[in-house]
C-alpha cells in the first residue's frame, strides 16, 4: 500500500524532478488509462496520492506499482458519483497525509447515442459519473485545501466539450458542463488560494479510445484516418498528458486559473466531424 502518513517524501529512484513534491494528491478514475498514468507520473514527481477506482483490482494494481518503485500512494475503493464515498476519500486522503493540495478529478464513462437512441439510464450514468462526481469530489475536498489556504484542482474535460460530436450527447453534454463548473469554481474559491483549471484532450492512447474506434465500422482505417488529422500525425500517449497535468497542478504554475487547456495534437485547429 505504499508508506504510511508520517514519510514526507513520495517517491525515492524514480528521477524525481519534484513539481509535486510532499503535496498530498487525489486521482480519480486511476485504475487504468489516463487517471492510471497520471497517477504514476504525479508520483514520480514526489506526490503523496491518494487514488482511487471503482475496481478495486484495477485500483490496487496501481497502488502497488508506485509502491513497488518506492512512492507513496493510497487506494480508496469510491464511486464519485455518490456522496458518501465521495466524503470517504477526502477525509481518507486528509487523514493519510495532513491535509489535502492537489485535486486531478479524471474519473469518467462514454456514453454513445443521440437524444433519441440514448436511455434516460444512459444519460443519468455519464452525467452522474462525468459532471456531478466532479462536484461531489470537488465539494468533499475543497474544506480541506481552505484550512491550508491553498490547493489546486484539475479538472478533466475534453476537445468533445467544443464541438458537436456526433453520437455522443451525453458524453458532450457532461464534458461542456466541465467547462462551465470548472469556471464557476475558479471565480468561487480563487480568494481562498484555490486555483482551478480543466485540461481537455483530444485522443489518446487509451482503453476508452480503443473502444471508440472499435465501434467503427473499420476501426483500423477510423484510427489511420484519425492520424492524418492531427497536426503531429500520430495520437497522443498517456504519459504525455501526465507531464501536462502535473505541471498544471503544480506551483509552477501558480497564475494560471479559470482555463481549459487543450492538449489534441493539433486536431481541434483544423478538424470538423463533416469532412
Amino acid at each position: 500500500m505504499g508508506a504510511g502518513p508520517g514519510r514526507e517524501r513520495g517517491v525515492s529512484g524514480w528521477g524525481v524532478t519534484g513539481l509535486l513534491e510532499g503535496k498530498s494528491t487525489i486521482v480519480t478514475g486511476a485504475g487504468k488509462g489516463i487517471g492510471r498514468a497520471c497517477a504514476l507520473e504525479f508520483a514520480r514527481q514526489g506526490a503523496l496520492v491518494t487514488l482511487c477506482d471503482v475496481d478495486e483490482r484495477l485500483g490496487r494494481a496501481t497502488t502497488d506499482e508506485i509502491a513497488t518503485h518506492g512512492g507513496t500512494a493510497r487506494y480508496v475503493r469510491a464511486d464519485v458519483s455518490v456522496s458518501a464515498d465521495a466524503k470517504l476519500l477526502a477525509d481518507q486522503a486528509a487523514a493519510a497525509h495532513g491535509g489535502i493540495d492537489c485535486l486531478f478529478s479524471c474519473a469518467g464513462i462514454a456514453g454513445n447515442g443521440t437524444v433519441v437512441d440514448c436511455s434516460e439510464e444512459a444519460w443519468n450514468r455519464v452525467l452522474a459519473v462525468n459532471l456531478t462526481g466532479m462536484f461531489l469530489v470537488a465539494k468533499h475536498v475543497i474544506p480541506y485545501m481552505r484550512e491550508r489556504g491553498s490547493g489546486t484542482i484539475l479538472n478533466m474535460a475534453s476537445i468533445s466539450a467544443f464541438w458537436g460530436e456526433p453520437g455522443t450527447v451525453a458524453y458532450n453534454a457532461s464534458k461542456g458542463g466541465i467547462l462551465g463548473l470548472t469556471r464557476a469554481m475558479a471565480q468561487d474559491h480563487g480568494p481562498e488560494g484555490i486555483r482551478v483549471n480543466c485540461l481537455s484532450p483530444g485522443f489518446h492512447d487509451t482503453g476508452m479510445v480503443d473502444d471508440y474506434f472499435e465501434a467503427q465500422p473499420d476501426g483500423a482505417e477510423a484510427r489511420q484516418r484519425i492520424d492524418r488529422l492531427l497536426a503531429v500525425r500520430r495520437i497522443g500517449e498517456p504519459d504525455e498528458l501526465a507531464r501536462t497535468a502535473a505541471f498544471l497542478l503544480s506551483d509552477a504554475n501558480r497564475y494560471m486559473t479559470a482555463a481549459s487547456i487543450v492538449l489534441d495534437g493539433g486536431l481541434s485547429a483544423g478538424y470538423t466531424w463533416a469532412e
